[in-house]
């Protein structure tokens, strides 16, 4: 029981003391980036969801 203890008030200190934690602009601002890059990514793939989905229905339908 003392080992939990241990490490349950070692991970306590560690979230106070050791972990540098952003501001709220840094948050923001990185939450926005995530944000552009997942919806650029989104774009992406469904333009090449739709190129491969228009390629193989020509080409079925051309044989």
């Amino acid at each position: 029981m003392s080992k939990i203890k241990s490490f349950v008030l070692g991970s306590i200190d560690e979230i106070r003391n050791k972990v540098s934690w952003p501001v709220y602009s840094e948050l923001q601002s990185s939450s926005m980036l995530v944000l552009t890059a997942s919806f650029v990514f989104a774009v992406v793939i469904g333009l090449v969801d739709l190129v491969f989905k228009n390629t193989i229905s020509w080409f079925y339908n051309a044989f």
